[in-house]
């Protein structure tokens, strides 16, 4: 776990991510790895919702899990972190080369547009990366399936894991 004022050692951060299944995946995750969970509204579903539950729900009491209202929120809020990865197909950098610490955030866009413009411009072209796949011609991995890749690689790396 984090060092208490600072929170968790891990910060995910979602984007507006529009399928609660992912979400929910993304919070067990978290719990178990004992990352801070950042949700970037407007999200396409209810907390609440049902497929959410299936897929997280039941380790939601274990999870620290903040909701912002917008991305100014999020930026302005105490407990988000400072250093900031946009994960994304839209640059060459693996996130092999990326040297994670201590209190960074990992960032994702939606499933269905990903992340807007503006939010590459406002994390800069140093810290965005892609996790490398084989076939050029599928797009991307599934929002659960990156978020988990990309979390596990900055724990190792943080030497947060047991």
């Amino acid at each position: 776990m984090g060092d208490g004022d600072t929170g968790a050692v891990l910060h995910i951060v979602l984007h507006c991510p529009e399928i609660p299944q992912n979400t929910g995946n993304i919070g067990r995750m978290c719990a178990l790895t004992c990352s801070r969970l950042h949700l970037i509204h407007p999200l396409g579903f209810r907390i609440t919702d049902r497929n959410l539950r299936r897929a997280g729900m039941d380790y939601w009491h274990a999870l620290d899990v903040h909701e912002h209202a917008n991305w100014e929120a999020f930026r302005a809020s105490p407990v988000a972190p400072q250093r900031l990865w946009l994960f994304t197909t839209k640059t060459e950098r693996s996130f092999w080369s990326a040297s994670f610490a201590d209190g960074d955030g990992l960032v994702f866009g939606n499933e269905g547009s990903g992340a807007p413009d503006w939010l590459h411009a406002a994390i800069g072209d140093e810290r965005r990366v892609t996790i490398p796949h084989a076939n050029a011609t599928l797009r991307s991995l599934n929002l659960s399936t990156a978020a988990g890749i990309a979390a596990y690689e900055a724990l190792r790396q943080i030497g947060n894991l047991r």
